[in-house]
């Protein structure tokens, strides 16, 4: 799995045993600098040359190959012990709402099937996209399987993107909130040529602008009901310039201040209307490092904030592991989809399977 971040792969060794899914190991591996630097520019700009994303997928399916086999041999478990991979691949651009709905993973699976020696799944978007649904998020389903639906609770994912799982009796539900690390790395990266704000330190250090929060806070994608779904594409630095006016007037550190509240805060509004206060918050994905994101998210929830780790499963790993997953409803013809969540006609088995002989 590799995140609309795109700051690393991270590869999931996982075993399901009927009710069961245990990771049993993980490694991360991250792009070279110059690979990176072209998805973060291709995403920015998704309409660029052909031949260009062409060479992209081959770079990143690659990498994919290589993370895979770096955690065999990690792990020294044979290929021929695993069943298959699930592989995301490197998501590019996500229009589920444009006429026609489209969504596009570079992946070249027959390559990483053919590289690893290991038959590969992939794909598991667009069947659901097909029926009418968001293509995304794919990970409710796997978060009800492996933390139940009682006590509620919710799964809330810090990728690039945000996206949260509610978890109850009455109902599975789940939809992306808004920017999560997209937009904090994409200025870290402008403005100190750092990848990301470690710690959020430096976000930390400034001040909150509360008229540039309050009109990023005025996009209709914070107001839109459930299904819904975004990428980097729509939050970009392209967005907040449009939205925010000029920048320049700001310090640096203040912006930065501000994108943090943003996610919060948006965390908190889209959650609000669909879970009691105090609901427990478990959460999961690189935005975990951000110390000053996550005090910021607790505060605006008033809720109690706790890592996936803490319910026995890596917040690193969480979002591989539910792909690997997914793979295995593959392999068991067994839907994979929730329409309650992706707003979907009816359930569908995703994903698409590449031999590797």
């Amino acid at each position: 799995m590799s995140g609309t971040s795109a700051d690393a792969i991270d590869a999931a060794l996982v075993s399901v045993k009927g009710n069961t899914t245990q990771l049993e190991s993980a490694v991360t591996c991250h792009y070279p600098d110059l690979v990176r630097a072209q998805i973060l520019a291709v995403s920015a700009n998704p309409q660029g040359m052909l031949a260009d994303l062409c060479q992209l997928e081959q770079q990143i399916s690659r990498a994919f190959a290589e993370a895979t086999l770096a955690l065999l041999e990690r792990c020294n478990i044979a290929k021929s012990d695993i069943v298959a991979i699930g592989s995301h691949g490197q998501t590019i651009i996500h229009q589920p709402t444009s006429t026609p709905a489209f969504t596009l993973q570079l992946s070249d699976t027959s390559l990483i099937a053919h590289l690893t020696g290991i038959d590969t799944i992939a794909d598991f978007r667009r069947a659901d996209l097909a029926a009418g649904g968001q293509g995304a998020p794919l990970v409710p389903a796997f978060h009800a399987s492996i933390f139940g639906i009682e006590p509620s609770k919710v799964v809330l994912n810090l990728g690039g993107i945000a996206n949260v799982t509610i978890l109850a009796k009455e109902q599975i539900a789940g939809f992306d909130t808004g920017p999560a690390n997209t937009l904090l790395d994409a200025w870290c990266r402008m403005k100190t040529a750092r990848h990301y704000d470690e710690s959020g330190d430096w976000g930390r250090s400034g001040n909150i602008a509360p008229q540039l929060l309050e009109r990023l806070l005025q996009d209709r994608y914070f107001s839109l009901p459930p299904p819904k779904s975004t990428g980097p594409d729509y939050f970009s630095l392209a967005w907040l310039s449009s939205q925010g006016g000029d920048l320049e007037r700001y310090c640096a550190e203040d912006v930065q201040a501000t994108l943090t509240e943003l996610t919060a805060i948006s965390i908190a509004g889209a959650l609000a209307p669909v879970c009691a206060p105090g609901t427990p918050i478990l959460v999961c994905g690189g935005g975990v490092r951000n110390t000053f994101l996550l005090e910021r998210i607790a505060r605006h929830t008033h809720g109690s904030v706790v890592l996936t780790s803490e319910y026995g499963v890596d917040c690193d790993f969480c979002e591989a592991m539910a792909f690997a997953w997914l793979a295995y409803r593959y392999k068991t013809a067994r839907p994979g989809n929730l329409p309650s969540v992706t707003g979907a006609s009816r359930e569908k088995v995703l994903g698409a399977l590449y031999p590797a002989s």
